[in-house]
């Protein structure tokens, strides 16, 4: 979101006819008519220069690309914990290194490192505070784990409210990651993880540290081995799994495409909520808000067992496309409660709820071995859509209407698709990639699938 407010275009008027050829002729005659700066006053990104605001955007993007591809199999190898930490790190690091940039390209350069660290952290995070609960509250952690990106939003626009100089603003927004790193060296590490690797004695520690933080008497805990636990002459699964094994190949292959949609609709809505008509700080804090209302919706909805993750996660995709195609039919100057701008924060919240369904179902489809690599090659195909994203509603030079149109056709494609995967609720978790196949595991499966029906 930083380059939403930090790469903010405003008015400008140039004193004589054509753009002066040199940046220091074009300093000389140009007004930024506006009470803030940005990327955009401060090096002068206008014009022929102008695509450098939704470059930097994307080599954001780009670099959550990578690291949601390289932190997630770390963390399945390495442990949640120390892959977790080392990304919040770096996130802080290179986070001042924007707000401190010479010039734009330390500035660019910096963006994609932190798309780097920050995809990579926010992944393994997702899933550590998932591994964290038993699967029954997996919809409850997920909903209330992404529910901090819409209030993110709404305080970041506040911040940009308050803090006008872009710098302030950077570094401001980025101090609190200083905060939570201290933090984060309380964590234990993912009890699920140790288990899955074997290693029952420190997860049973873990879950008596986790017993007795919530007030709890020290249990009689013992595990049993875990029936996926490798031997030593064995190689730790790895994304090629996802390739190899059947099921798992046809899940990949179509998440890929519904995470693609996701974020190519999500963070297209959320970027252009800088080009809508009316009070940028107003349009982005309310394209943060309107994704409220979809938690409650999604906890409600994703646990009934005539709805379930799969068809609630259809009719969001489904409404959120509608939404955008319908603001064709509205007329560009007419008010908040009549025009595009209301669909489109429709549009948002719907796109929103099936995000965060798409977190929560994702992490079931995936056994434990495998899933932060299935959520990382998911979320690596999610970046392709976060790249795009910038640069599609600059389309609206052909008309206002053209960006969202774009996102609903491909809105609604990924709501048909999501049809084609199968339910997870009230389904057992596979720790391992055999459970996956085992008898067991697949009786226990139709068992409890017959009990919820």
């Amino acid at each position: 979101m930083l380059i939403v407010l930090v790469g903010a275009v405003p008015r400008y008027h140039i004193d004589q006819e054509g753009i002066p050829a040199s940046r220091a002729e074009l300093a000389k005659h140009i007004r930024f008519a506006s009470n803030f700066t940005s990327i955009v006053t401060e090096w002068y990104l206008i014009d022929q220069e102008a695509y450098k605001v939704s470059l930097a955007s994307s080599l954001f993007f780009a670099g959550l690309l990578i690291g949601n591809i390289t932190f997630g199999p770390l963390s399945d190898k390495l442990g949640r914990k120390p892959v977790y930490i080392s990304g919040l790190f770096f996130d802080v690091i290179f986070g001042y290194v924007t707000a401190l940039a010479p010039n734009y390209d330390v500035f660019a350069v910096s963006r994609f490192f932190v798309g780097i660290v920050n995809g990579g952290m926010a992944l393994v995070s997702f899933v550590l505070t998932q591994e964290y609960v038993g699967k029954s509250f997996w919809s409850f952690t997920g909903s209330l784990t992404n529910v901090t990106f819409a209030v993110g939003i709404a305080v970041f626009a506040l911040l940009g409210y308050c803090i006008r100089e872009w710098r302030y603003l950077a570094l401001v927004s980025n101090t609190p990651g200083v905060f939570f790193l201290l933090l984060s060296f309380m964590l234990p590490e993912s009890p699920r993880w140790l288990y899955s690797q074997g290693k029952t004695a420190e997860a049973e520690d873990v879950l008596q540290y986790i017993a007795l933080c919530n007030g709890k008497e020290r249990l009689n805990l013992k595990l049993k081995p875990s029936a996926g636990t490798l031997r030593k002459d064995e190689l730790a699964p790895g994304i090629l799994n996802l390739v190899k094994q059947p099921v798992l190949r046809w899940r990949t292959i179509l998440l890929m495409y519904i995470w693609y949609v996701c974020s190519f609709v999500y963070y297209g809505l959320t970027l252009n909520a800088g080009e809508l008509r009316g009070n940028l700080y107003l349009n982005v804090a309310l394209s943060g808000l309107v994704e409220v209302p979809a938690f409650p919706l999604c906890m409600f909805f994703i646990e009934k067992s005539w709805s379930g993750r799969r068809k609630t996660m259809t009719c969001f995709l489904t409404f959120a496309g509608l939404a955008c195609v319908f603001t064709m039919f509205l007329p560009t100057n007419a008010g908040l409660l009549l025009g595009p701008t209301l669909l489109a924060l429709c549009g948002k919240m719907m796109v929103s709820a099936a995000f965060n369904i798409l977190y929560i179902y994702t992490s079931e489809l995936y056994p434990t071995v495998l899933r932060n690599a299935g959520l990382g090659v998911c979320s690596m195909s999610c970046r392709f859509g976060g790249i795009l994203a910038p640069f599609v509603p600059s389309m609206k030079s052909l008309s206002p209407s053209i960006p969202f149109v774009v996102f609903g056709i491909t809105g609604l494609s990924a709501g048909f698709l999501t049809l084609l995967l199968p339910e997870t609720l009230n389904n057992p978790i596979a720790e391992s990639i055999d459970d996956l196949q085992s008898p067991r595991y697949q009786v226990l499966k139709n068992e409890e699938t017959e009990q919820s029906s």
